[in-house]
């Protein structure tokens, strides 16, 4: 109960924040986003351009561990995965406030959960976010960004939302560290308390779910050679 108390005030406060407290609009937010979304970046400050593309990463790298959480949930999760994509923590935050514990999936990986589980999406997504990040520090203009985040509401919200999405990682991670009864967890928990590359590489290290199909057979097998 303390838990979802605890998300759902966190909810509401950026929900509050976002609209009441943050800088007001500016009149060219629409075309900006357009023109971000669309890859006419010329004359956009770099660290706008990275910031906003690690955060269509961010629900990517969140529903690595959502979609296979869900399975065991009496909600489902893509709603609120899929909304993320547009709305970052958003959409996260009353998921994680209603979900249950769960260390346990049920049943066997679909050809979608395979990607989601495949250490190869960690390391994709890692290698995007490494170009994105360098490319926004090193030619990035600090100066004008923090301008526009003292300013625009949309470059203060979503840098918010940036830090949200990374202060929130863990509340996933312990149950994706037991579904997959990883021994020692501590280094895991350790990446993934680091903001960003924690989170992608944990995606890129983790060992493989393990469906209850395997273990049914590996009953049988340990059955058999007793």
């Amino acid at each position: 109960m303390v838990r979802k108390i605890t998300f759902g005030a966190l909810w509401l406060g950026l929900i509050v924040y976002a609209f009441f407290f943050a800088p007001p609009n500016q009149p060219d937010t629409f075309e900006l986003i357009k023109n971000l979304s669309t890859g006419q970046w010329q004359g956009i400050n770099p660290l706008v351009i990275a910031l906003f593309n690690i955060m269509g990463i961010w629900p990517m790298i969140y529903s690595c561990l959502v979609f296979i959480d869900g399975r065991g949930q009496k909600i489902p999760a893509w709603p609120f995965a899929s909304v993320s994509f547009g709305v970052g923590a958003f959409a996260l935050l009353p998921y994680l406030g209603l979900r249950e514990p769960n260390q346990k999936f049920p049943g066997s990986k679909n050809a979608f959960l395979k990607i989601l589980d495949s250490r190869l999406t960690g390391i994709a997504l890692a290698i995007g976010t490494v170009i994105l990040v360098a490319y926004g520090v090193g030619q990035g203009n600090w100066g004008n960004f923090v301008e526009q985040w003292q300013t625009s509401r949309f470059i203060h919200v979503m840098s918010l939302d940036f830090c949200l999405l990374c202060l929130l990682f863990p509340a996933l991670l312990g149950d994706d560290i037991a579904r997959r009864e990883i021994k020692n967890p501590q280094l895991f928990w350790l990446l993934g308390l680091i903001p960003l590359f924690g989170p992608l590489i944990y995606l890129c290290i983790r060992p493989p779910l393990k469906e209850t199909g395997d273990e049914i057979i590996q009953a049988q097998q340990q059955s058999a050679i007793n």
